[in-house]
């Protein structure tokens, strides 16, 4: 998806998240967990805003991405969690035959109208409704954090490979780069509290966001020669167009800033425009160091 994917900007403050199955048993294998129905009220209606501002963080490791999982002329690849459309285009321009999926009807709006030579349709993980073995290669660029069951998903890319076809997957590590925590540490110098109950998986289901712990998380869905390596880039981007992500409440850090009175966030603003100042190359752009992880195998 969209590690930081989705229409129109929100107009109201949105009301702080919360679960809704306190008391309840855990859900069932095919169910959305609560870290899923975050994410889907998180980033409902927010393709737009995502493409003006945190898109062309995430489109970095794109070209890495499709040469990991061998996307080239004729090959079929599925790309999960496809946002606004940037991995499938660039699939498309490869001569790859492209289907493209997103949990977020305004994501798949807006990829259908970019990516016009794609087949782009709604399907959330981990239940694609493709038959066993239908593609040559699946792609997934940074939707591992947006899903609360990352076994569950992976399982569910390898099902719809055939055998000996390749899946390749990119994720955040953690710990952040410095230019990946620029927000929320305006957020926090600010004295605002970053929420920690429904910011990522059940611990259960959840597993460390390192070179091993991703290399093993594909291991032990089955599989086969995984790989997995750090990719580390500068991203230059004006400070008010990544500015603007937060204040359309992108991602966890950009639901906090959104939700706070108009005092507030003058107030996380004005930290983020100190804090901003070790990244300036001039005329307000920024150089913000990223890091995420790549990993790839095969059936």
């Amino acid at each position: 998806m969209h590690a930081m994917g989705e229409g129109s900007e929100p107009t109201a403050s949105p009301a702080p998240f919360t679960s809704k199955r306190r008391g309840r048993s855990r859900p069932g294998p095919g169910e959305p967990t609560d870290f899923d129905a975050v994410q889907r009220l998180m980033w409902a209606g927010r393709a737009q805003a995502y493409a003006s501002s945190f898109a062309g963080v995430c489109a970095h490791p794109v070209p890495q991405l499709l040469d990991a999982a061998r996307v080239g002329a004729g090959v079929r690849v599925l790309d999960v969690g496809t946002g606004t459309g940037t991995v499938a285009e660039a699939a498309c321009a490869r001569g790859a035959g492209v289907t493209g999926v997103d949990a977020e009807v305004d994501m798949v709006d807006w990829a259908a109208r970019a990516v016009p030579q794609a087949a782009i349709q709604l399907a959330v993980l981990p239940q694609l409704p493709f038959a066993d073995g239908f593609f040559d290669a699946v792609t997934a660029n940074f939707v591992l954090d947006h899903v609360g069951r990352p076994g569950a998903a992976i399982a569910e890319l390898r099902r719809v490979v055939r055998p000996g076809g390749r899946i390749a997957v990119t994720l955040w590590a953690v710990p952040e780069a410095a230019g990946q925590s620029l927000l929320g540490r305006a957020v926090r110098a600010a004295g605002v509290t970053l929420p920690s109950g429904l910011s990522a998986p059940a611990a259960e289901d959840d597993f460390p966001r390192t070179v091993p712990g991703l290399a093993g998380l594909l291991t032990s869905s089955g599989l086969r020669d995984v790989t997995c390596e750090p990719v580390h880039w500068e991203h230059r981007v004006p400070a008010d167009t990544w500015w603007a992500g937060a204040a359309a409440g992108l991602g966890t850090v950009g639901q906090v800033v959104a939700s706070r009175p108009e005092r507030i966030r003058a107030e996380i603003r004005r930290h983020f425009d100190l804090l901003s100042a070790e990244f300036t190359i001039g005329r307000g752009e920024l150089a913000l160091p990223h890091s995420a992880l790549l990993a790839c195998g095969h059936r």
